[in-house]
């Protein structure tokens, strides 16, 4: 694979072309996630969604490599799939990490992937690594994206 600045503009056009799939997948983890922990998550817009996906290839350190994860998994296909599930979790969760950001949400991105990965349900003629591209995209944004009650105030731990 060959990753240029036409490439990266590329895989940032085929992922905000993926709103309409993606944001709904978004919103059912935050609900899920939501009913689990006992509070209220903002749902995301695609509004929101575009909005991050532009501030992810806008660092462009950070977008020639999440430009190359994505085309991995857009391309990724294994033979009865399962001995692909590896590869396809192992980049999928780092995808997820990489478009949320720095520590903790980097970690919160990996978990919420497999939560968001349980939700994507590609089709027949998709590629192995198609669900799990989704998941990513959907893990990563809404954990980048503010939403959560946690999320709205300073944090008590800080040091003054």
């Amino acid at each position: 694979m060959r990753l240029t600045p036409e490439t990266v503009d590329e895989e940032y056009e085929w992922v905000q072309d993926r709103v309409s799939d993606v944001v709904p997948l978004i919103n059912e983890t935050r609900a899920h996630l939501g009913s689990q922990f006992g509070v209220d998550v903002d749902t995301l817009t695609d509004e929101a969604y575009t909005a991050a996906i532009d501030e992810v290839f806008a660092d462009g350190d950070r977008a020639v490599n999440v430009a190359a994860l994505v085309r991995l998994l857009r391309e990724l296909d294994v033979e009865d799939d399962y001995p692909g599930f590896v590869v396809d979790e192992l980049l999928g969760r780092e995808l997820a990490a990489m478009i949320a950001g720095e520590q903790p949400l980097r970690l919160l991105a990996e978990a919420t992937f497999h939560v968001a990965d349980v939700r994507a349900h590609g089709n027949d003629t998709d590629t192995a690594g198609a669900d799990d591209l989704d998941a990513a995209l959907a893990a990563g944004v809404q954990t980048r994206v503010p939403g959560w009650p946690w999320q709205q105030a300073a944090s008590p731990f800080a040091v003054e």
